[in-house]
């Protein structure tokens, strides 16, 4: 599984509830499309959290780099209808930090004959 990660704060006088549907609408499409496994909007609870991370964290999986490689292939596209939901949602963004993780251990990985 690939992870990517983006963390990050509204820009000022967004409705978070309508920054939310947006992201619904424009993940929701890629999910639909194939090109998403699964996507989770998450928000800081009780102020805790480092502050440089920002408010709000989206964590999009993927089965792998193809995956979102394909993903990244359809949004660069930049037509409707992706490029109209993409705008509805990083228009809303601000001071957006991005990260890609997978899960570890990797599902291929043998032990005992590490040369390390």
């Amino acid at each position: 599984m690939t992870v990517y990660q983006g963390f990050f704060d509204l820009k000022p006088g967004t409705a978070d509830l309508e920054f939310a549907g947006a992201v619904e609408g424009y993940l929701g499409h890629l999910k639909e499309q194939g090109l998403l496994k699964d996507w989770r909007l998450l928000r800081r609870k009780l102020g805790l959290g480092p502050r440089e991370l920002g408010e709000f964290q989206l964590i999009m999986e993927f089965d792998g780099l193809e995956q979102l490689d394909q993903a990244f292939t359809s949004v660069s596209t930049r037509v409707d209808p992706i490029e109209g939901l993409h705008h509805a949602v990083n228009s809303k963004i601000a001071r957006v930090s991005f990260a890609l993780y997978r899960d570890f251990p990797d599902p291929q990985r043998r032990t005992g004959e590490e040369r390390f």
